[in-house]
């Protein structure tokens, strides 16, 4: 694999993390919309069960940013150390 498809491959890479750390956030939103829900009809261990269910998607979502984070310095730093630039992408790409 030369450098420009390992470049986009690692493009792709972060465009799938930044769909996983929306997905997550989706999942806490719908979270509180049934503890909300929960709210009318009061069922403790559904409540229950949701704290437990929130604090794992929330430690999810919180290792998945820092997942993100790390892997843009990577793409950045191969990108520098390989000297691709913004016009050689658009030419690819093109």
């Amino acid at each position: 694999m030369d450098k420009i498809e390992k470049f986009k491959s690692m493009e792709k890479i972060l465009r799938e993390i930044e769909d996983l750390k929306n997905s997550e956030t989706a999942v806490i939103k719908k979270i509180g919309q049934v503890e909300t829900e929960n709210m009318n009809v009061n069922v403790q261990d559904l409540d229950k069960s949701l704290n437990e269910i929130y604090d794992g998607a929330y430690k999810n979502l919180e290792n998945i940013e820092a997942l993100h984070v790390s892997f843009v310095d990577k793409v950045s730093d191969f990108k520098e150390k390989n000297n691709i630039t913004d016009d050689m992408l658009l030419e690819i790409r093109s």
